[in-house]
């Protein structure tokens, strides 16, 4: 698996991150899906560089121009209901995408522990297509395995453009060592060194479904 951190060089995207991070900022709900949706304009322009071109005749009001065009299919995938606002910056570089959206959570049992619970996924077939698998924060990478694993049945896609504005140390070695085999690319604004005992990104940024879209029971 490879892992493009495109927040270790200098741009924009390090702006928009630091503000979803900053706990003033977030009080403003809109700010915070709207930086979340620039931030997915952002990966979805980084990953356009690594699609397959070929030469279109595209026919103007004066003549006729040959333009470089992706030719690959895509499906854009993402973990609700953190991973929505993402999606929506994403499916707005790459419009004429299909669409797929998974329900997932963290079932508690003793102790902190917890099971990955997938229990909806409305998906296309991913089959020789490119799929964009998008979650705003990747803590121990369960949910992102699982989410391939479904949406992978019974086909497997071109490649994998797996999407989380931050991720942990632990959760980018999770998917390191389980994701291993697949055609797969890690897409990363910043890495966080520390998982706390209740899987909790420090300093993270918070529950980002809560701060989108307020808090739930």
């Amino acid at each position: 698996m490879k892992i493009i951190n495109i927040g270790e060089k200098n741009s924009v995207l390090n702006t928009f991150i630091a503000e979803i991070r900053d706990k003033d900022i977030q009080k403003d709900a809109m700010r915070f899906r709207i930086n979340l949706k620039r931030i997915g304009e952002i990966f979805a322009y980084e990953i356009s560089k690594t699609l397959h071109y070929s030469n279109k005749e595209v026919v103007t009001p004066l003549g006729i121009s040959t333009c470089n065009i992706f030719d690959d299919q895509i499906v854009i995938a993402s973990i609700m209901r953190a991973g929505l606002p993402l999606h929506e910056g994403i499916l707005s570089i790459f419009d004429r995408s299909q669409n797929a959206f998974i329900a997932a959570y963290r079932k508690y049992g003793k102790d902190n522990k917890f099971n990955i619970q997938v229990e909806y996924a409305s998906a296309p077939s991913v089959e020789d297509k490119i799929l964009i698998l998008a979650d705003t924060m990747l803590a121990t990478g369960s949910s992102i395995v699982l989410a391939h694993k479904r949406l992978c049945e019974p086909a497997e896609p071109l490649h994998t453009h797996i999407v989380a504005p931050i991720a942990s140390a632990d959760g980018v070695a999770y998917l390191s060592k389980n994701m291993s085999h697949k055609k797969t690319t890690l897409w990363v604004g910043a890495i966080d060194e520390e998982l706390t005992t209740k899987s909790y990104i420090v300093p993270g940024l918070g529950d980002a479904g809560d701060l989108a879209y307020g808090d739930k029971r």
